[in-house]
Parts: structure tokens; C-alpha cells; sequence
């Protein structure tokens, strides 16, 4: 692997870890909960894609 190679793979793996703790944090916050009740959202739902609704609602939110 070249160097150029191995630097996309480490930054790869860094975003990932990065959107992961993200992730963990966001479902913990008092908003997401609140957001998941009013969605009336079963918990066992796929968590990355109820965070990425939450992020997307709550920006187009803040846009107005």
C-alpha cells in the first residue's frame, strides 16, 4: 500500500470512530429522547439512521 493509501484508511477508520461516539452521544441527549417519544419510534429501530432523521429535522429546524 502506498503512503497516500494507508493515510485514507487511517482517516477512514478515525471518521468512523469520530461518527460513532457522535452517534452515542446524540442518543443519549435529553433532545433525541424527547424527539423518539414524539416520532413514537420503537428503541430497537436502527440507531444510525434514527440519528441521521434527528440531525436532518432538527437542522431543517434551525434553517428557518
Amino acid at each position: 500500500m502506498t503512503n497516500s493509501n494507508i493515510y485514507k484508511v487511517e482517516q477512514a477508520s478515525q471518521d468512523l470512530e469520530i461518527w460513532s461516539n457522535l452517534r452515542f452521544a446524540i442518543a443519549k441527549s435529553s433532545g433525541f429522547k424527547r424527539w423518539q417519544q414524539e416520532q413514537d419510534i420503537n428503541e430497537q429501530s436502527d440507531l444510525d439512521l434514527m440519528v441521521r432523521r434527528y440531525l436532518k429535522e432538527t437542522l431543517e429546524t434551525l434553517a428557518y
